[in-house]
């Protein structure tokens, strides 16, 4: 595969090289990371930005419905919409459905939407390890807004925060002692909480619990990269797609006083920084998946089981091997 070729595919927006380029990244053969290395450099010369929003909220809160209408909402105002969603994968085999297409039906056969569905593998929050580098290659295409649609299970969710530059948490009306309902980490990182389902019988509920959650973020520490108001909670219907104008208005206002104010420049500083730091540890923990490595660690497992050796020993002598000593 010729880099610099895809490279200019995905520069002239050409979807399928995009979909290629995207294969590359996340596989894990050792000559596919140095090629998509050398094609994210080439990338990242163009210089061009999107606006990154994550979105996570419990399975069955209408996450992919909100997506699609809010996905149509912005495709028919001229924006070109990238969705990485990221599927729950089998503990067991790996697999992963990959539905979202499926359920995003509308937007799919939109010519200025793009979704790719990935599996979560193993990785914390759900997200994709290589999800922030084919958000570099959406960018790259020329996407104007990358939506990052995560599992939604567990409060690693936060991870989410790390790779976007708006965090929206979309929650279900009635969902049943709903302050306790949400972790309070995964509150202190949303940006904007949208209440979805605001619609029919539900309506009057979930205007109650938009008031709730009002009334809790009020209550948070106030962070450094908010302005007067946020983070805040709102009501919309992904079905009737009520609310969802409203709700990009404020996404714009957050995002334009996060530019005008340093934070939007400063948080993508300090994610680059945060993703080197997981880079690193990824590939020390993949230095333990060598034959070497996992005969070394049985053989100091078994020394460990019978009391020839403590485990603090064990650990020294394991880490000294991988360092070559220093």
């Amino acid at each position: 595969m010729q880099t610099n070729s895809l490279g200019d595919r995905i520069l002239n927006g050409d979807r399928r090289a995009l979909a290629r380029a995207i294969t590359l990244v996340e596989s894990n053969r050792a000559d596919h990371r140095a090629q998509a290395a050398e094609l994210l450099a080439q990338l990242a010369g163009a210089g061009r930005q999107a606006l990154r929003i994550g979105l996570s909220g419990t399975p069955g809160v209408g996450k992919s419905t909100f997506i699609e209408s809010f996905g149509m909402m912005l495709t028919e105002q001229g924006l070109r919409v990238a969705v990485l969603a990221v599927d729950p994968s089998s503990a067991r085999s790996g697999g992963s459905i990959l539905g979202d297409k499926t359920r995003m039906e509308r937007l799919s056969r939109d010519p200025n939407a793009f979704i790719r569905p990935s599996p979560s593998q193993t990785h914390l929050g759900g997200v994709a390890r290589r999800t922030r580098e084919a958000i570099a290659l959406c960018e790259a295409a020329g996407f104007d807004v990358v939506l990052i649609e995560t599992v939604g299970v567990g409060q690693s969710e936060t991870v989410v925060s790390e790779m976007s530059d708006l965090f929206l948490l979309l929650l279900a009306p009635a969902g049943g002692d709903e302050l306790q309902g949400v972790k309070r980490g995964i509150m202190e990182m949303a940006d904007i909480i949208l209440i979805n389902k605001a619609d029919g019988d539900l309506k009057a509920t979930a205007t109650r619990t938009c008031a709730d959650y009002s009334g809790a973020l009020r209550l948070l520490r106030k962070r450094p990269q908010d302005p007067e108001g946020f983070p805040k909670a709102m009501t919309v219907s992904a079905v009737e797609e009520h609310g969802l104008a409203q709700a990009w208005e404020e996404m714009q206002a957050l995002t334009q006083w996060r530019r005008d104010n340093g934070h939007w420049g400063t948080n993508r500083a300090t994610q680059a920084r945060f993703w080197f730091d997981q880079e690193v540890r990824h590939a020390l923990l993949a230095r333990l998946d060598t034959p070497h490595a996992r005969a070394l660690m049985d053989q100091l497992g078994t020394e460990v089981g019978t009391g020839q050796t403590s485990p603090t020993t064990a650990a020294e002598r394991m880490l000294a091997e991988l360092t070559g000593g220093s």
